[in-house]
């Protein structure tokens, strides 16, 4: 009995802290980190109070010393929630969060303003804006015209258009840099593997040669037919599954790679082919010289023409199956709520 006590007795106090362990608010600038002058607060405080009377938008700015064991993103959204920053049914508020220890900020928006300063726009300002200042520890400067970009954007329409285009032409060049690099690197691995592919294709297509021409035993050609498809299969998957994984990210089709991925089974129906072709143009190469009839010997080489073909040069083994390389108002909350909207940044 004493121990359930106990365990309620703390849970409760937990519970209790949890709901306390957020500023309660007061002013639209809430300076806990000491990182403004007073007159900054002031000045500050004032233009956020003519905002939401202008608008009815709230933009609130907390900065804090550090954050404990949140992350900045739970903890902005539990003050933001906890403080009701925006109109009630409007959801339109918006609040800035620093914090000072951690060098983290964040830009949390409500549910009414998210098709406005979206999580792109939101994480332009604090790209753009906010660090550059905050590394040369410029801290009100950042936030200052971070504060007053926001307040732009509600305000005129049509420079949160402009905005949203830069970066929609940034995000389209950085888009085609990264296209371009991995174009580049896909490639790469496409050509090893094509070339380890051919290279053992090749020896697949002279040991059936061989077979076709008595040369070769049956049975030691099967032994390396299998030992020279496992170098050919492992350069075609070296080859193909960076075509398919670049044309899942270029097409954002995820399920051409998960086809391949869910089903291995069609890897063993490509052995037909693979092993058909092979046949087929070992035989067309053998009519064609006119040199040789078609025979055929179950276990017996001929060991010079072993020699010859598999073992004095060094591009053809099948020894291994695989190859290898290389201030003038107070605040008051209107209700409003957010879903965790927004976007965080780090200096």
């Amino acid at each position: 009995m004493l121990k359930k006590t106990i365990f309620l007795f703390l849970l409760v106090t937990f519970y209790a802290n949890a709901q306390e362990q957020y500023y309660d608010l007061r002013d639209f600038v809430t300076d806990s980190a000491g990182i403004f002058t007073s007159s900054q607060v002031v000045e500050l405080n004032q233009r956020l109070v003519d905002f939401e009377k202008g608008t009815t938008n709230q933009l609130v700015i907390v900065t804090i010393d550090e954050l404990g064991f949140n992350t900045i993103e739970t903890y902005a959204n539990g003050l933001f929630n906890q403080n009701g920053i925006g109109q009630e049914g409007k959801d339109n508020g918006l609040l800035i969060l620093f914090s000072k220890n951690d060098r983290e900020v964040r830009i949390e928006v409500g549910y009414g303003l998210e098709p406005y300063i979206t999580d792109a726009v939101a994480s332009r300002i604090i790209r753009n804006t906010m660090i550059p200042n905050f590394k040369e520890e410029a801290y009100f400067t950042g936030i200052n015209e971070a504060g007053n970009q926001l307040i732009e954007f509600l305000n005129n329409p049509e420079a949160l258009d402009e905005f949203k285009q830069e970066i929609a032409d940034e995000d389209s060049k950085e888009k085609l840099y990264t296209n371009i690099f991995l174009g580049i690197f896909f490639s790469i691995f496409v050509g090893v593997g094509s070339f380890f592919f051919l290279k053992s294709y090749v020896n697949v297509i002279e040991v059936f040669r061989g077979v076709l021409m008595g040369k070769l035993g049956v049975l030691p050609g099967v032994f390396m037919l299998l030992a020279g498809s496992f170098s050919s299969v492992f350069g075609l998957v070296f080859a193909i599954v960076p075509l398919i994984i670049g044309y899942s990210i270029y097409m954002s089709n995820s399920q051409a790679a998960a086809f391949i991925f869910d089903e291995p089974s069609l890897l063993l129906w490509l052995l037909l082919p693979f092993f058909g072709i092979a046949a087929v143009i070992a035989y067309i190469k053998l009519k064609i010289s006119g040199k040789e009839d078609l025979s055929i010997s179950w276990i017996k080489n001929d060991k010079s023409y072993y020699r010859k073909t598999f073992s004095s040069s060094g591009t053809h083994s099948f020894s291994s199956g695989s190859s290898s390389s290389s201030g003038g108002s107070s605040f008051s909350g209107g209700g409003g709520s957010s879903g965790g909207g927004g976007s965080s940044g780090s200096w």
